[in-house]
């Protein structure tokens, strides 16, 4: 006899989207030197009807909230675990740029282990390619 399936958090999460009619969430990730390119890519995807979720902070333009080095390093591990929170949140992810760093390579790879969709402004740069 099988055990009853256990509904994970992100099924109940897509399930309270799917009940809520959501429009679909998209997550856009790159190197923070294409924040310009973010975004023009975020106009795009909302005038399409999509809900989304970007970087909030450039960490390399300078910033009160940063301007400690050691303050910034802390900074840094947060916003790439809220990063991966809006990953998580997200129904696909957007890689903007032609460039791809560790940091974009490890939310790829943790959107792609999560089955999420990725797309590229430059499909050149899909480190799976």
């Amino acid at each position: 006899m099988s055990s009853p399936h256990v509904i994970t958090p992100e099924e109940h999460l897509a399930e309270a989207k799917k009940q809520l009619s959501f429009p679909r969430i998209v997550a856009i990730c790159g190197s923070t030197r294409f924040m310009a390119e973010m975004a023009e890519a975020d106009v795009r995807e909302t005038e399409a009807g999509r809900i989304v979720v970007k970087p909030g902070c450039d960490l390399k333009s300078p910033n009160e909230l940063w301007s400690d080095p050691v303050e910034a390093e802390a900074l840094k591990v947060r916003l790439d675990a809220l990063h991966r929170s809006k990953i998580l949140l997200a129904d696909e992810v957007l890689v903007v740029g032609d460039y791809i760093g560790d940091s974009t390579r490890a939310e790829i790879a943790y959107a792609r282990s999560l089955d999420r969709p990725v797309r590229f402004t430059h499909p050149e740069v899909d480190p799976d390619a």
